[in-house]
């Protein structure tokens, strides 16, 4: 009795490894650190524990909660941090959606596991024509500038050439520590101008550090 297969389990790794396919085919055109084989098997995985939950002694919605833990778990891992920005959560999105993907077809939902891969890629595919939407829109962004001298004149130089530039910028905070003196402004600006901005800055050589 232990030995038999059940067709239905079958037919939903199969599912699971098509729509897992799906999603990873386009992670692996993009280059990213969970690619085909990766999402692959998270869906898959997720899918057999959902079966065994499913089909086990007194089953109840433990492994299933487990998944979602475990899956949180690696999603963490593929998520970096630097100076400049984070990256890595769309990848962790993806590999938690994959895992809800798999136990979705787990318990036999065929269609909307084939649905919910439709939604994903296409919302995959759209995430970078809307953010080349996004990046024609004014954004707002904190910047933090350290100068080498504390002379407060350098500021207002500095103000002066970067609304020249076109920049709406107001200052928040002036501070100064021991021979250097750091000014923070909400800059508001297109994407562009805030790339125009770093670049004007890092050629200031009385600037230490800006952020």
């Amino acid at each position: 009795m232990g030995f038999i297969i059940d067709i239905e389990d079958i037919i939903s790794m199969l599912v699971s490894i098509i729509c897992g396919g799906i999603i990873g085919f386009e992670r692996e055109y993009k280059s990213k650190s969970a690619g085909f084989r990766t999402i692959i098997l998270i869906s898959l995985g997720s899918t057999i524990f959902t079966i065994v939950s499913r089909h086990g002694a007194g089953a109840d919605d433990r492994i299933s909660a487990n998944i979602i833990t475990g899956i949180g778990f690696i999603g963490a891992g593929v998520i970096f941090k630097d100076q400049i920005s984070i990256r890595g959560l769309t990848t962790a999105a993806v590999i938690w959606t994959s895992a809800a993907i798999g136990m979705t077809t787990g318990i036999g939902y065929h269609t909307l596991a084939v649905v919910f891969t439709i939604i994903t890629l296409g919302i995959l595919l759209m995430v970078s024509k809307i953010e080349k939407l996004i990046g024609k829109l004014q954004k707002q962004k904190i910047v933090s500038v350290t100068f080498r001298n504390p002379e407060f004149s350098q500021i207002t130089a500095l103000e002066m050439k970067l609304r020249s530039d076109e920049l709406n910028i107001d200052r928040l905070e002036v501070s100064k520590k021991d021979d250097t003196i750091t000014v923070v402004w909400q800059v508001s600006a297109k994407k562009r101008q805030l790339i125009q901005l770093s670049e004007t800055l890092a050629g200031i050589p009385d600037i230490i550090s800006f952020m």
